[in-house]
């Protein structure tokens, strides 16, 4: 049997009779769209974060595309985000009419390197975008002072760091809005898509509610501008308060994988994901690093170990993106990164004995290079 990157599979048959309970009161309930589950799933939410409003909506993407609206951003306007990212950060800023523009990253961490801001900065900037990557957080005092400094707002990306802190703040508390994602690869992940924006600001969250809702604040009657079809439903909400409350132990098992792996595989030749000071890591994906990747991915696909590439292309180097013209040398740090970066499997249910057979398989590998 293949060892998946990643696989919900052990984690359903655990949780299988709070989950279906959940779904079941859903559907006894009378309320599908807009309910109770959505709105008690914001709040507890937003009282995770510690913070006073939570939007959800349908998928993370569209978490990005509201949270920038709310914010202002639109055609004309220039966003500052990173190109190793899933494609969806950047698509997000296209959907608004405004253009992407990227700085490269730290050639450890692989998150944005802030220091480069302040030279990709000019008068139609409107917005930073710091994608919380892999598992942990961009440094965001020296991104906020900067961004204070030039009177511009800051939309974190917090897909991949759910729980994730830095100096003790949570990611997605810092800036004027976070989005989150919710699909079920997440490290809290619902069954099906869904997202959200946490915000500290009354009117971000009153915009995001129209917004998620076509622009209505009552039924049939479209209040400002025209905005979405874009809501979580009620199933995913009922799932989604279930696992939330899950979360920190999620959070402590992906930990506890990844010291393993830290151990199991020093010495081997393999670039291990570093820890950023002042971060806790939360793992989302287990990023490695080797020259040999591509020989490394297939030999393991032959024991067994399926690896993923997260991610293969920078998005600047994408045809959909060719209008940007930026190519091959723009980024060089982002470029070099993508020829060898791989994923190890990493979810919170991943066995000790599979675990222990990827270490072993990996290690084989990288022995017989």
């Amino acid at each position: 049997m293949t060892i998946n990157v990643w696989n919900y599979l052990a984690e359903y048959e655990t949780e299988r009779e709070e989950i279906l309970a959940a779904v079941d009161n859903v559907f006894r309930s009378g309320q599908l769209v807009l309910g109770p589950e959505v709105q008690e799933f914001e709040r507890e939410f937003a009282d995770y974060h510690g913070a006073p409003h939570c939007v959800s909506v349908d998928n993370g993407t569209n978490a990005l595309v509201l949270a920038l609206r709310a914010l202002g951003v639109g055609p004309g306007d220039e966003v500052i985000t990173v190109s190793n990212t899933a494609a969806p950060t950047v698509i997000a800023i296209d959907a608004v009419g405004a253009t992407p523009v990227f700085v490269d990253v730290d050639p450890d961490t692989l998150l944005m390197d802030v220091a480069r801001i302040p030279g990709a900065l000019t008068e139609r900037t409107r917005c930073l975008l710091p994608v919380h990557l892999y598992g942990q957080c961009v440094d965001l005092d020296p991104l906020m002072e900067i961004a204070r400094e030039h009177g511009l707002k800051v939309l974190e990306d917090c897909a991949q760091a759910h729980g994730a802190r830095r100096n003790g703040r949570l990611a997605g508390t810092t800036g004027d809005a976070a989005a989150f994602s919710f699909y079920p690869t997440k490290v809290l992940g619902a069954y099906g898509d869904g997202g959200a924006v946490v915000t500290s600001d009354p009117e971000i969250d009153a915009s995001l509610r129209r917004l998620r809702y076509y622009g209505m604040e009552e039924r049939y009657y479209v209040e400002s501008t025209p905005g979405h079809n874009s809501r979580l439903d009620e199933v995913q909400a009922a799932i989604l308060r279930r696992k939330l409350k899950r979360l920190d132990g999620y959070l402590e098992r992906r930990r506890a994988i990844a010291d393993r792996y830290a151990e199991g595989l020093a010495g081997t030749g393999l670039v291990l994901p570093p820890l950023a000071e002042g971060n806790d890591h939360v793992y989302y994906v287990y990023v490695v690093r080797h020259p040999e990747r591509d020989r490394i991915i297939e030999e393991m696909g032959g024991r067994g170990v399926s690896l993923n590439i997260s991610y293969r292309w920078p998005v600047h180097t994408m045809k959909g993106f060719a209008h940007l013209g930026l190519g091959p040398g723009a980024l060089p740090v982002t470029e070099a990164a993508a020829d060898e970066i791989f994923s190890l499997p990493m979810y919170a249910s991943l066995t000790k004995d599979d675990q222990d057979t990827v270490i072993e398989a990996l290690r084989e590998t990288l022995t017989a290079l």
